[in-house]
């Protein structure tokens, strides 16, 4: 499955590459893409992750927060 996400906290190229770890170190996520413009990840995992649990991790690595984007079904 794949979600998509709004991501709040990056401004450099560096924290898109911090981010894209984070995601990809959790265990269930196959793969992410993150980007800066727009500020957004898509996040493909074999089963539904909550948010809360993707934001835990990624508070480990910065000031970064995902949030559902409701713009786009993915």
């Amino acid at each position: 499955m794949e979600k998509t996400f709004q991501v709040t906290g990056m401004t450099c190229q560096h924290c898109v590459m911090k981010v894209k770890k984070a995601l990809e170190s959790i265990e269930g996520v196959d793969a992410a893409e993150v980007t800066l413009d727009p500020p957004r990840a898509v996040v493909r995992m074999i089963a539904p992750i909550p948010v809360e649990a993707l934001n835990e991790v990624l508070g480990m690595y910065g000031a970064y927060a995902l949030q559902e984007d409701v713009s786009t079904t993915a």
